[in-house]
């Protein structure tokens, strides 16, 4: 008998349209751009040929559109893997739920998902302005340990260097460490990009290691994220969403990587906060290569 999915667990808005994301099943292409800024969807969809819906619902702002024959969604997610769970739930359930009967469909759709963000830099070779491809990400945020089969899709023996290596406080999240989807890493990465390790933070400050009236916990976490190394791994950004994407995309039978432009290099102390106009060169190459 299959599962039907109650009210209170999917709630569908009276126009047709999944909750939070305000968007209906037919409005969803397979192909899908994430931003966290809700103002980048316009300048993602500013490259469309011609455009089939805009939905704004808070943070979340979402356009449909067709650029060099792909049909293309861009949707912003907000700040955070918190809305990231949000987002990614919507988006399966807009494509491999039946909203009449509640029930999952026979035939399954796989979302190709690729997030375009900033980033902190942490190596020398990851100045500001260098495009990262996150190949693994390292979630500090906990999501994925709330979700069955977390272990099967995650890299264990990885997990276990990086606590041992940062002596993990056991008050904290227990990390988790996923791959993107290596295809489409090849496919979208080139070779503009670097090839890194991201760690997605809980938040900005503390998380990443910043300190402004509030001593931290341990002043040595980002050096001795800088030292990590594993199996010729090394940690190369902070950012706050692509382990929890990278992480339910696998989980849910999707596709996805995130790839991000270094705005601040914190092993050099620089920031550009003049990067809005920069960052179309990378949703370009993303929109060509998608």
């Amino acid at each position: 008998m299959k599962k039907v999915f109650a009210p209170s667990e999917l709630i569908i808005n009276e126009d047709g349209s999944v909750f939070h994301l305000h968007v209906r099943p037919e409005q969803l292409a397979d192909k899908v751009i994430l931003v966290g800024d809700p103002g980048r969807v316009q300048t993602v969809a500013s490259h469309f040929d011609r455009l089939e819906c805009d939905i704004q619902s808070r943070e979340f702002h979402t356009i449909t559109g067709w650029f060099q024959g792909k049909r293309i969604s861009v949707v912003s997610t907000g700040i955070g893997c918190d809305n990231i769970d949000i987002v990614m739930n919507e988006l399966d359930a807009l494509a491999n739920i039946d909203f009449k009967t509640r029930t999952e469909k026979e035939q399954l759709r796989s979302l190709e998902l690729v997030r375009i963000g900033t980033c902190g830099g942490l190596q020398p070779n990851t100045p500001v302005g260098t495009y990262i491809a996150s190949c693994k990400s390292i979630g500090f945020d906990g999501l994925l340990n709330f979700y069955a089969g977390r272990n099967d899709v995650c890299d264990l023996a990885f997990e276990e260097a990086f606590k041992q290596h940062m002596h993990w406080n056991p008050l904290l999240c227990a990390p988790y460490v996923i791959d993107a989807n290596s295809e489409l890493i090849e496919r979208v990465a080139g070779t503009e990009m670097v090839r890194g390790v991201t760690i997605a933070c809980g938040g900005f400050f503390g998380p990443q290691g910043r300190e402004l009236r509030i001593p931290l916990a341990d002043p040595e976490q980002n050096a001795k994220v800088e030292a990590f190394e594993y199996q010729g791994w090394k940690i190369t950004n902070f950012e706050m969403e692509s382990s929890a994407l990278a992480g339910l995309a696998r989980l849910m039978g999707h596709r996805a990587m995130t790839c991000c432009m270094v705005i601040a290099n914190r092993l050099a102390g620089e920031a550009n906060t003049g990067y809005k106009g920069t960052i179309d060169n990378l949703i370009r190459l993303v929109l060509e290569r998608i």
